[in-house]
């Protein structure tokens, strides 16, 4: 196991399988040495725990918990092309999607969940730029998708 597994393990946490390609993508790639993943949805056994706007249907505390699974979602989607999560020298950028009620502006807030995911398992490696959007719609009527874009040491 390696050690940011084991830190995943210590917070109490699984990294789970691959989530599969809802349509014609694959969940992450490589150029050179970095890794882009595809906008990870809160998949958690196959299936979306919670649907709908976040500021409606769905409380921004709940989608922050959403985005955290997002975040562990992309880190093993990293790991299907790396080989090996201590390869990540550096998470780079964060991109969010909030699937918002007309009037919720909290996105940043609802992001914050997979920021401090990425924090608490990769320490300064998990320091990141990134962007919070509030969306009208995602796919599957997901409240909350997440991207990362991930630097690798050489293997």
């Amino acid at each position: 196991m390696s050690a940011v597994e084991a830190r995943i393990v210590e917070l109490g946490l699984t990294l789970p399988d691959v989530v599969p390609p809802l349509a014609s993508y694959q969940p992450a790639v490589t150029s050179g040495v970095y890794v882009f993943t595809s906008g990870q949805l809160p998949m958690v056994d196959g299936a979306l725990p919670l649907t709908g706007k976040v500021g409606a249907e769905v409380t921004p505390e709940d989608a922050r918990d959403l985005a955290r699974v997002c975040a562990l979602n992309a880190l093993a989607a990293v790991k299907s092309v790396a080989g090996d999560l201590d390869r990540v020298a550096r998470v780079v950028k964060v991109t969010g999607f909030v699937a918002s009620a007309q009037d919720f502006t909290g996105q940043p807030a609802v992001i914050n969940g997979a920021s401090e995911l990425l924090g608490e398992v990769l320490g300064d490696k998990g320091v990141h730029a990134r962007s919070a959007v509030g969306v009208a719609v995602l796919p599957l009527d997901a409240p909350v998708e997440v991207e990362i874009q991930v630097e690798l040491v050489s293997a």
